[in-house]
């Protein structure tokens, strides 16, 4: 077999078993000026890779205007995709903003090369932990634009096994 064969036959196997994924880290566009970064680093592989709820990883945020502001980590407890757009959720377990560790928190991501869309679940409430938590895997449309050079998000859809 010629070694582009090789290549190509590897690769596809490798893409058949792989699981979903949710990474990169950028900034969200705000004509104000505000400092939103996300981080993502959730995935599903192995033997667990069809059971959104079996994800694992974390993901990070931090908003900040004008000297003050918040963040947050969280441990991902579930991520399922779909094309090019993920939901992920997990519960806050490090942030300085008050009464939020603990609290569930959900996101979408578009991935639409370099001008992606992010999507959280307190859009309505204003602050993440505040209101009612969301079931795991819920968030809202992605709604806001990624500012372009600041990075960038990838999602890898999870494939059936055939």
């Amino acid at each position: 077999m010629k070694r582009r064969t090789k290549i190509v036959v590897l690769g596809s196997a490798l893409l058949l078993t792989a699981g979903a994924a949710l990474t990169g880290t950028a900034k969200l566009y705000r004509s104000a000026g505000d400092d939103i970064t996300f981080s993502f680093d959730a995935h599903l592989a192995g033997k667990d890779k069809a059971d959104p709820m079996k994800a694992t990883g974390t993901f990070r945020f931090s908003h900040h205007l004008n000297g003050s502001g918040a963040r947050a980590e969280v441990a991902v407890d579930c991520l399922v995709t779909g094309g090019t757009v993920a939901v992920v959720s997990g519960v806050i377990t490090e942030s300085d903003l008050p009464g939020a560790e603990g609290k569930r928190v959900g996101v979408t991501v578009h991935d639409l090369g370099r001008h992606d869309r992010l999507g959280y679940s307190w859009a309505s409430t204003g602050r993440p932990g505040e209101g009612d938590e969301p079931p795991k895997c819920v968030s809202s449309a992605p709604f806001e634009k990624v500012q372009k050079g600041t990075g960038d998000f990838t999602v890898v859809p999870w494939q059936p096994d055939l």
